[in-house]
């Protein structure tokens, strides 16, 4: 392989996902694995596809959920429920390194592909199975959404105002559910390469959320006080007498005295303008932060002089997207289209060898849709 070739050779180019996923989480490990170089075939319903197509219909009529998580996928709509859509969907697990699922609870088993059954007849499967509870426990069959796990595993009760909780502004739970089964997936293609074995790998939204709750978790275990609700909360500036205070020289007792210090945070701040506050702040070596809008985010100029914008194609013409945040300094991600409904179904089909005749005589069934 010539240097050139080299450099052109994504991380996960030649692998292959099966991926029979809905909503956030699932499509979220997927779209990353997919943006590292893997194919990527997304299993959609016949009836709609993705429920995450009509979360909303904010990019020029497509759901913004699923612009954001679904580009670079071949999108094949299949009934599984019928005994042929089954059929061709085990056919392409066949041929694939990697199978991922989030469908409800049970659902998998009962249509025969649980990690065991299509392991036993390919070891060096790699199946990851994505749950809100987990497959075992007094929760195992419960449907979860993100705000249920967000709530049962005690973020919402850290997050908001003292006199509100609050749920937080962007999916958590799924996103961290899906940051592991994509760390998941990478661990184990990594392990199969060293020994050729698969791997069955579980990731349930809870213990995801209960990782990331690490310090309230310690905290709360070793003293019995469940963490307090701060909303935004500032370091003492303005002021260096309050340095020496004992009410105010050490992390815990700032946050003993926490009114006190946004008390004094604010009366030293209030007469600053924003630039100002920051040039002092930098001056001072003090860390800070813009409380932004999204749109300031999106304008936000570190993302714009590091070129982190790039067009995607879709359905409805090109999108601005921002580039993944694991960086190659010698191949850049692969921003490949958002898929359409469906949209290679056809072309799937006759890779498995069925003729022009019997892919339409499949869509005439229903057993298949999309083109």
């Amino acid at each position: 392989m010539t240097d050139e070739e080299f450099r052109a050779v994504r991380a996960l180019d030649g692998i292959t996902v099966v991926s029979l996923e809905q909503a956030v989480a699932a499509p979220l490990a997927t779209r990353h694995l997919a943006d590292l170089g893997a194919r990527v075939i997304k299993i959609e319903r016949v009836d709609g596809g993705d429920f995450a197509r009509a979360y909303d219909s904010a990019v020029r009529g497509m759901g913004s959920h699923f612009v954001w998580l679904n580009r670079g996928k071949e999108s094949v709509t299949l009934d599984v429920k019928t005994p042929d859509g089954l059929g061709l969907l085990r056919e392409l697990i066949s041929r694939a390194d990697v199978f991922l699922q989030n469908l409800a609870p049970g659902a998998a088993t009962r249509l025969g592909l649980d990690a065991e059954t299509l392991r036993s007849a390919r070891p060096e499967l790699i199946v990851v199975d994505m749950s809100g509870y987990g497959s075992s426990g007094p929760y195992r069959d419960r449907r979860a959404y993100d705000l249920l796990v967000q709530s049962e595993g005690g973020l919402v009760s850290i997050t908001g105002t003292p006199d509100a909780p609050a749920k937080t502004g962007i999916p958590t739970a799924d996103i961290a559910a899906g940051m592991y089964a994509y760390s998941g997936v990478l661990a184990a293609l990594f392990r199969r390469a060293r020994t050729g074995a698969g791997a069955h790998v579980e990731v349930s939204m809870l213990d995801a959320i209960a990782e990331w709750m690490g310090h309230p978790l310690y905290l709360t275990a070793h003293t019995g006080e469940q963490p307090p609700r701060s909303g935004l909360s500032h370091p003492v500036i303005g002021r260096p007498e309050l340095a020496e205070d004992p009410e105010f020289a050490t992390n815990m007792a700032r946050c003993r005295n926490r009114a006190r210090v946004d008390s004094a945070v604010a009366a030293g701040t209030r007469a600053l303008t924003a630039e100002e506050l920051v040039r002092r702040l930098d001056k001072a070596g003090i860390a800070s932060a813009r409380l932004n809008s999204v749109q300031e985010l999106i304008d936000h100029p570190q993302l714009t002089e590091r070129d982190r914008w790039r067009e995607v194609e879709t359905p409805v013409g090109k999108v601005a997207a921002v580039l993944p945040p694991v960086t190659f300094s010698d191949v850049e991600a692969r921003m490949d289209p958002v898929p359409a409904l469906g949209e290679h179904t056809t072309a799937v089909l006759t890779e498995l060898g069925r003729s022009p005749a019997e892919i339409a005589e499949l869509f005439s069934r229903g057993v298949v849709g999309g083109r």
